[in-house]
């Protein structure tokens, strides 16, 4: 698997990386977790990214891997309390939960730890940060990062105390390509993208209220061409669209062994053509209204 410099860290990571939340969410099984994770790390994956908030997310992927420590970059978030009864964001609480993923990881250290979502005035105030900053110090993190979108995310990369960006950029999602994403790698920083294929938002209406609606009802006005193709064709166009724009490392979550061997297939068939991601482009700037942020 094609393999880029993240930044400039020393890391050189896997440009499909696996997202831990799906696992989360949906309590997958531990035995499948085991499967699809050791699989992966077997064909060449070697980023992880969870966060504490994703529920049982961090514990199982400490008890899938933690004894291949040495073949992975392990990327977790905090700032949500997740159990701990005291408020987001609370720099005693943020110390305690780095902690406590360290403990559910079954490591010493994670070699990047992100803000998550954190709002720009959480940030000026500086007290967040300076716990990552110690938590680096410590050794509990090799670098630090900001997970989130918009106007918090251009903040959080002008700002300069971060070493990396987890935004969302993808064929519904098209804002930071043209605010954040520059200016970060500019100043250097590792690029992760979240959300890489817009959730498959087009492959069936979601629920009133469920996270992906906004894309679904986005991409229900693009109306791309290729969105008419079968599943797979239009999840490759749509991953290699994102990793196309200045993105080291595409974060995708499943807890289906089968999905991320077909993702990874498909990138090894080569990247989209220029013309093919022109026309997504133009369509965007066609169609999307300023209010199209990034979402969180």
């Amino acid at each position: 698997m094609e393999r880029r410099q993240f930044g400039k860290t020393d890391m050189n990571v896997s440009v499909l990386g696996f997202g831990g939340a799906e696992i989360g969410y949906t309590e997958t099984p531990q035995g499948i977790v085991d499967q699809l994770l050791n699989a992966a790390l077997d064909a060449g994956l070697n980023v992880i990214d969870t966060a504490e908030c994703y529920r049982g997310s961090e514990v199982a992927i400490g008890n899938a891997v933690s004894h291949r420590r040495d073949d992975y970059y392990l990327f977790t978030k905090c700032g949500h309390a997740s159990g701990l009864d005291m408020p987001d964001w609370d720099p005693e609480m943020l110390a305690l939960s780095i902690d406590r993923s360290l403990e559910r990881l079954k490591t010493d250290h994670v070699d990047l730890i992100q803000l998550h979502t954190c709002g720009e005035d959480v940030l000026r105030k500086g007290d967040v940060i300076d716990v990552i900053q110690r938590a680096k110090e410590a050794g509990k993190t090799r670098y630090i990062g900001y997970s989130g979108d918009g106007n918090d995310a251009r903040y959080a990369v002008e700002c300069g105390a971060f070493d990396a960006l987890q935004t969302s950029v993808n064929i519904a999602d098209q804002e930071a390509i043209e605010t954040t994403l520059p200016v970060a790698r500019r100043k250097g920083m590792g690029i992760i993208a979240k959300r890489p294929i817009a959730n498959v938002a087009w492959r069936e209406e979601p629920p009133a209220g469920a996270y992906r609606r906004i894309y679904w009802e986005r991409l229900n006005r693009l109306k791309y061409a290729f969105l008419e193709g079968d599943i797979p064709s239009s999840v490759a166009t749509a991953l290699k669209f994102t990793l196309a724009h200045q993105v080291d490392v595409a974060i995708v979550g499943t807890e289906k062994p089968d999905r991320w061997k077909t993702n990874a297939r498909s990138l090894s068939e080569g990247p989209l053509a220029p013309d093919i991601i022109a026309e997504i482009r133009s369509r965007w700037k066609e169609i999307a209204p300023p209010d199209w942020v990034g979402q969180g």
